[in-house]
């Protein structure tokens, strides 16, 4: 709560770029009981409430529009384990939400096979989200580039390309 609110009041004076993090959704090694049930609800019961306020603040004062907020993790959860309690990470399916900034309100795109490992409809690679919020940001990913390895790169390198069907 007190980074959701520290992040809006840095919005509020003009800063451009806030990352917030929230440490504690590593399912590995722990009963899946404690890690899946109770231990993912208590972080949900913790960010829920901050995170629609922070959403709330920033639409009362008119910063809604112009903030892009993107939440997620480092990967999802496979349906399995391979050698112990919790959940492995998953690469191929996960969930992320956006809000503000441009993207399309109560839109939800992709889906994942039964099992919640494999894409079946609407996949989004990286490059892709990559591509769709340097767009949302306003800036042209062809045009933001670096050295690296004696050649110039961009944040997609080609590969990526923003996903319009969740823009505004």
């Amino acid at each position: 709560a007190n980074n959701c609110l520290l992040a809006r009041k840095m919005v509020e004076q003009g800063v451009r770029f806030v990352q917030l993090y929230d440490w504690g959704w590593d399912s590995h090694g722990a009963s899946p009981g404690e890690a899946l049930d109770s231990g993912f609800l208590k972080k949900c019961k913790e960010t829920d409430r901050p995170i629609a306020a922070l959403i709330l603040d920033l639409k009362q004062r008119g910063l809604l529009d112009e903030t892009l907020i993107v939440w997620g993790g480092e990967f999802g959860r496979a349906p399995v384990s391979q050698d112990k309690d919790g959940r492995d990470h998953n690469p191929y399916g996960f969930t992320m939400w956006m809000a503000g900034g441009g993207v399309k309100r109560g839109y939800q795109h992709g889906e994942t096979d039964e099992f919640g490992y494999l894409p079946i409809n609407g996949a989004v690679s990286m490059p892709d989200l990559h591509a769709t919020v340097l767009h949302l940001m306003g800036i042209n990913e062809e045009n933001l580039t670096y050295q690296f390895g004696g050649r110039k790169q961009t944040a997609t390198n080609g590969l990526g390309h923003a996903v319009h069907e969740i823009i505004a």
